[in-house]
């Protein structure tokens, strides 16, 4: 019989319905997996196990079991605040941070019946692409422990990827669910903006971060999305007039029957192109390929396409992120000198924006959001490259020129951002292996509304290249 690690998300589901095993003892399997393996991975940052244990045992006699996600395990990511437990953000400024009271996304992961077993990893303050951060250990590649497994949501990639996790949650403001999921081997969803009621990105300006499912196969990341739009079960409960298009269908089906023959577009342009040098890797380029191979011997239609060159993407995009940082609590020297030197550049750069800055950035994005929307209306989907190269050694990044440091993220990541400015769905799927026996990606870019029909391509090619099977060394 196989270990419960070795089970799908939904395999272990159907074994908590049937009573084949309790939320207790799925709890205890993963604390002692993450008790084995997280000190050389740095999957997560606070373990609970205490209030783990607690918390299964209510699930298990007080919790119906039409819960979606009875008895599952998951971590919170470090940005998401949970009450009474250190919400560090991946700095040293706030390493006394201990929160009175839960995000929503936290709370409706607890309404949908999971179990958390503490914080994953994240980088200062979620604003790298990699989880290197000075206040803690890195989140390190468990296919090569020497390489790093991106960010922002790379501890949920390395715990999910070792099998500390069957599944875990995300956030996703410009890749940080698909770039740890690439680089280390996973299935990444990032929803349609407003798709997800408690992370929907709609009340942040340019409207860039929502959450989103890490996991190991295609149907555990549905599932675990169906519990974060309805955690109650049936229709969500929308908090804004405006949300993702389309209707409250339960995505896990799509994902289970991988049924439809599609239109897909290929691309390997992105909307850095004319601000920086962008080099795809042969790596690259033979994921791409092989993913371009298995659809389209599935008959699927395959069309080449690029993007129309956008020169003020870049400035925009930057002022953004620039803008993201400012609101950061650093208000006198010594608060400053805690935080890294990218994050203390990005928070200056953003504090020196004016508010004819903020407007033209956010209307020059508005419009790309339009243009790039009407560029690929024509395609059910458009397959490109997930990461331009392979996972980077830990280290890579210039831990002290901030402009150079966020050219290395734009050339390692160009596919990403330009998804979260439009605000479409996008999934990233592990199709292929290098040579050094590393991960490597694709991403399929969606319309408005469109996760079930990138679930479904993805549990096509999944059904055919069966990356669900393969292990990294680290977990075993």
């Amino acid at each position: 019989m196989a270990d419960l690690f070795e089970l799908t998300a939904l395999d272990q589901w159907r074994s908590l319905q049937q009573g084949e095993i309790s939320p207790t003892e799925l709890t205890e399997h993963y604390l002692a997996r993450i008790d084995r393996l997280n000190p050389g991975l740095g999957a997560f940052v606070t373990v609970t196990a205490e209030n783990a244990r607690a918390r299964a045992r209510f699930v298990q006699t007080q919790v119906p079991k039409t819960a979606p996600l009875w008895g599952l395990p998951f971590g919170d990511k470090d940005l998401q605040l949970r009450a009474g437990v250190p919400a560090r953000l991946g700095s040293r400024l706030m390493l006394h941070n201990v929160p009175e009271t839960s995000d929503l996304l936290v709370q409706a992961l607890d309404t949908a019946g999971g179990v958390s077993l503490g914080k994953t990893a994240t980088p200062e303050f979620g604003l790298p692409s990699y989880t290197e951060p000075v206040a803690g250990a890195p989140a390190r590649n468990p296919w090569n422990p020497a390489l790093g497994a991106g960010g922002s949501s790379g501890g949920a990639a390395v715990a999910v990827a070792a099998r500390m996790l069957p599944f875990a949650p995300g956030s996703d403001g410009g890749g940080s669910v698909r770039i740890p999921a690439a680089a280390c081997g996973l299935v990444g969803l990032k929803p349609s903006r407003g798709r997800i009621p408690a992370a929907s990105g709609l009340e942040v300006p340019g409207g860039l971060p929502v959450a989103g499912p890490l996991a190991r196969t295609v149907a555990d990341a549905a599932l675990l999305l169906d519990a974060m739009i309805a955690p109650g079960g049936g229709r969500a409960e929308h908090p804004f007039a405006v949300r993702a298009p389309g209707e409250d269908e339960q995505l896990l089906g799509a994902a289970v029957r991988g049924e439809g023959r599609y239109q897909l577009g290929v691309m390997t342009t992105s909307a850095w192109d004319d601000a920086y040098e962008i080099s795809l890797a042969p790596e690259a380029l033979a994921a791409l390929t092989a993913a371009v191979d298995g659809f389209a011997a599935m008959g699927h239609g395959i069309e080449q396409t690029a993007l129309t060159p956008d020169p003020s993407y870049a400035p925009a995009f930057r002022a953004l992120w620039q803008l993201s940082a400012a609101r950061i609590p650093a208000e006198t020297a010594d608060q400053e000198a805690l935080l890294e030197p990218l994050t203390r550049w990005l928070m200056h750069r953003g504090r020196a924006l004016t508010g004819r800055d903020v407007a033209e950035a956010l209307a020059t994005l508005a419009a790309y959001e339009r243009s790039l929307i009407r560029q690929l209306a024509r395609f059910d989907a458009v397959l490109t490259p997930a990461l331009a190269l392979p996972p980077r050694p830990v280290g890579w990044y210039d831990a002290e020129d901030g402009e150079r440091n966020f050219a290395q993220q734009v050339q390692y990541t160009p596919f990403t951002s330009m998804v979260n400015v439009a605000g479409l769905p996008a999934i990233t799927l592990p199709v292929a292996q290098t040579t050094d026996g590393l991960p490597m990606g694709v991403q399929l870019i969606g319309r408005p509304g469109g996760e079930a029909t990138l679930l479904a391509l993805g549990a096509q090619l999944e059904r055919r290249l069966r990356w669900q099977d393969r292990v990294p060394p680290a977990a075993r």
